[in-house]
């Protein structure tokens, strides 16, 4: 094949996007660009963060003390043009501290309603499984119909509103377990583990350069409500074909009776992997998704709403470990 006929096929293979998404890709670049500065070696915390805020979503992260769970989920707050605001979950803590309370004003001998700390754009909430389980049920309905009601009136949440969440995996005093119904709720889970030893050198260089200066000083907003609003249009534009919902329905549908599970997922997990898979595809430039885009948001979106059975769990078996039996089980569509 001489060079003009591979010059033709390569020009063959070229797609245009019926969607423009030069703005979006941009967008993501520079949300990744700010947050390089000083996060290290965390790419895919860092994508799954911007996934589950172009999908509309909320996030659990996960991990030991110390691996920049928090801070990271700061830094990526302070690159948007919003709201930000940080709850601390304690055992002590009441839902009246996370919603808000009515106060009786002595002046016009009205109550007045003092809106919580969870009245904002980015909700930052610090070990959320240290909370008892009738304050991590007030987020309910926060969660799931950006919606608040208090005595009976209802209070609706300012887009955008997203709700990161973190918590240590390892110790189990003093902590309660997130009902299903409220893990159900979260977009993704992300696990964030020990960074590599390269990366812990270049952390530790990185904060050595920083001369005691705060992270938060190194990074800018980038993006407003009203570009986020945009681009999250885009995202419901992006085009998914019937062969590869019939593919999400199918692997959603295995773990309903897989024998290794005691629950599987729920409807929403389906419409949160097609959503999820829509943003992998639009940060890659495309507009449309490939089967591809649905794998790599399978285990984030479903690995936390799966509980394994007793015996696989006691065997030492892993939700991910099942979720990818499950995906080697079902044909990919071409």
């Amino acid at each position: 094949m001489d060079k003009q006929e591979t010059q033709q096929n390569e020009e063959g293979l070229k797609f245009e996007n019926r969607i423009p998404l030069e703005g979006l890709k941009d967008s993501v670049e520079k949300l990744k660009e700010q947050l390089s500065r000083v996060i290290v070696g965390q790419d895919n915390f860092v994508e799954l963060l911007i996934v589950g805020l172009l999908s509309n979503g909320h996030v659990l992260i996960e991990g030991v003390p110390g691996v920049a769970k928090t801070i990271t989920a700061k830094l990526f707050a302070k690159c948007l043009k919003t709201d930000f605001s940080r709850i601390q979950f304690t055992p002590d803590l009441m839902p009246s501290d996370v919603l808000g309370t009515s106060v009786f004003n002595m002046k016009t001998s009205e109550f007045e309603f003092k809106k919580g700390p969870i009245f904002s754009n980015i909700v930052l909430i610090d070990e959320i499984n240290r909370a008892p389980a009738k304050t991590q049920a007030a987020l309910f309905e926060v969660m799931e119909e950006r919606q608040v009601t208090i005595d009976g009136k209802l209070y609706k949440m300012e887009a955008p509103f997203m709700v990161l969440a973190t918590q240590n995996p390892i110790e189990q005093e003093g902590t309660y377990a997130l009902p299903e119904a409220q893990l159900d709720r979260f977009l993704f889970k992300i696990e964030v583990d020990y960074p590599s030893f390269d990366d812990e050198v270049k952390i530790l260089q990185s904060h050595h350069d920083r001369k005691g200066k705060l992270p938060e000083t190194e990074i800018e907003a980038v993006l407003t409500p009203e570009q986020l609003a945009e681009l999250r249009e885009q995202i419901h534009e992006i085009i998914i074909e019937e062969k590869l919902l019939n593919y999400i329905a199918e692997l959603i549908n295995k773990t309903r009776n897989h024998p290794h599970l005691y629950l599987g997922a729920s409807p929403r997990a389906s419409i949160a992997v097609m959503n999820a898979a829509k943003a992998f595809a639009a940060i890659n430039a495309r507009d449309f998704v490939i089967p591809e885009d649905i794998k790599n948001a399978l285990k984030p979106v479903i690995g936390h709403r799966l509980i394994l059975s007793p015996d696989r769990e006691m065997e030492g078996m892993t939700a991910g470990s099942v979720i990818d039996m499950i995906t080697q089980s079902v044909e990919i569509p071409r």
